[in-house]
């Protein structure tokens, strides 16, 4: 329906084919500003909800894009600016020192799935786990500045209406922003090539072989490990060995099970490790971050929030047989 029909008292089938081509990218948009899939979620909900009752105001001065754009930026605004972080219970085993402790402890991974396809093909680089961390670090402001600006392309007067800002002040924010955070590019195998397949295929060989050595030949020199909600972060191959050598699942050779996924448009695996009753009971969720070179990066999440998005299941039976 062409966008001069919207009208006040507009009925809620016109407002769903108004807004619902672009749902996935503005979820994609609240995940970049809050780095939770729960918070990001509550806040596409919060600005359909807006849009809903503020329909009857709006002016056409912009598009339904923007307007619901500038929508969604003000409640991440929002939600950043009350977010009430959980406490983090302690690591459920021992672990050698980290390299460093992690700020992010709210970060979760997104399915592909629920990402904007058209961002994931031509801003790849916009929805990997270490960007959406960077952004959480920012001032909320300078982050709204930096997505709008450098990932979704909208004009300095077009981010100065959207957050009720001068341009000056946006070119300010944006020079601040770049500053802290420099744009985070990298060349990656492309999405499903030989190369990426290749790469995920001797990695998961390699984990449910719990073969310390091979997966540490996967990763490249600085390559980082980080397991959000704990701060725990380790660099390099020395450091990721170590950490993977004392998991309890390596430790005591236990069967280790992937079932592949896709999380931030990287290759991701649901991790199983065999237990006394003869199933493969959930430990994590790995994401992983391929390079040029090899991998870069490894992000591990607990299984219980994570799982249910990714459809996983939190058990597997023995192979060869089924969960009735």
């Amino acid at each position: 329906m062409p966008e001069s029909s919207i009208a006040p008292g507009v009925d809620e089938q016109t407002f769903r084919e108004l807004t619902e081509p672009y749902r996935a990218e503005l979820r994609t948009h609240c995940y970049r500003m809050l780095g939770s899939m729960y918070d990001a979620e509550d806040a596409l909900q919060e600005t359909l909800l807006a849009a809903w009752r503020g329909m009857a105001d709006f002016e056409q001065r912009s598009s339904v894009r923007t307007w619901l754009y500038r929508i969604a930026t003000n409640r991440c605004l929002n939600f950043r600016r009350a977010a009430l972080r959980r406490p983090v219970a302690p690591l459920p085993f021992e672990a050698p020192e980290p390299t460093r402790h992690g700020e992010v402890s709210w970060l979760q991974p997104c399915p592909d799935a629920l990402l904007d396809p058209q961002q994931v093909l031509t801003a790849r680089a916009s929805v990997e786990l270490a960007f959406i961390a960077l952004l959480q670090q920012l001032p909320p402001r300078q982050a709204a500045v930096l997505v709008l600006r450098d990932v979704l392309g909208f004009s300095a007067a077009e981010v100065a209406d959207l957050l009720g800002s001068t341009p000056v002040a946006v070119k300010a924010a944006l020079q601040r922003a770049r500053e802290r955070l420099s744009r985070h590019e990298g060349r990656h195998p492309e999405p499903g090539s030989p190369t990426e397949r290749g790469l995920s295929e001797r990695f998961a060989r390699a984990f449910e072989a719990a073969d310390v050595g091979a997966v540490v030949e996967l990763l490249t020199d600085e390559a980082w490990l980080t397991m959000p909600p704990w701060p725990h972060e380790y660099h390099g191959r020395v450091a990721i060995g170590e950490f993977l050598r004392g998991i309890p699942a390596f430790r005591d050779r236990a069967e280790i099970r992937l079932q592949s996924v896709r999380a931030n448009a990287h290759p991701a695996f649901g991790c199983y490790s065999r237990r006394a009753d003869g199933l493969f009971r959930a430990t994590g969720l790995l994401v992983t971050t391929y390079g040029p070179d090899g991998i870069s990066a490894l992000a591990h999440f607990p299984p219980a929030e994570n799982f249910p998005r990714f459809g996983l299941p939190l058990a597997l039976p023995p192979r060869g047989t089924t969960i009735s």
